[in-house]
């Protein structure tokens, strides 16, 4: 899925608004791709699978386009 991302925390987790308008999805720093999350941003264009967990549904693979 294509995205942005939304909202970063100072905790290493933040949220991806997907580009179909869909609820946003959560995302923590160890699913980062060739990136870092001190390098992200807020409206960084990003690619990502979302995948189950405990919590809801979360993002892996998170790389910046």
């Amino acid at each position: 899925m294509n995205g942005i991302i939304k909202r970063l925390t100072d905790k290493g987790f933040g949220f991806i608004a997907p580009e179909d308008n869909s609820k946003d999805v959560f995302f923590h720093s160890e699913a980062l791709v060739d990136v870092t999350f001190d390098e992200l941003r807020v409206d960084d264009k990003v690619t990502f699978e979302v995948e189950p967990s405990e919590k809801g549904p979360r993002a892996a693979g998170v790389r910046r386009v």
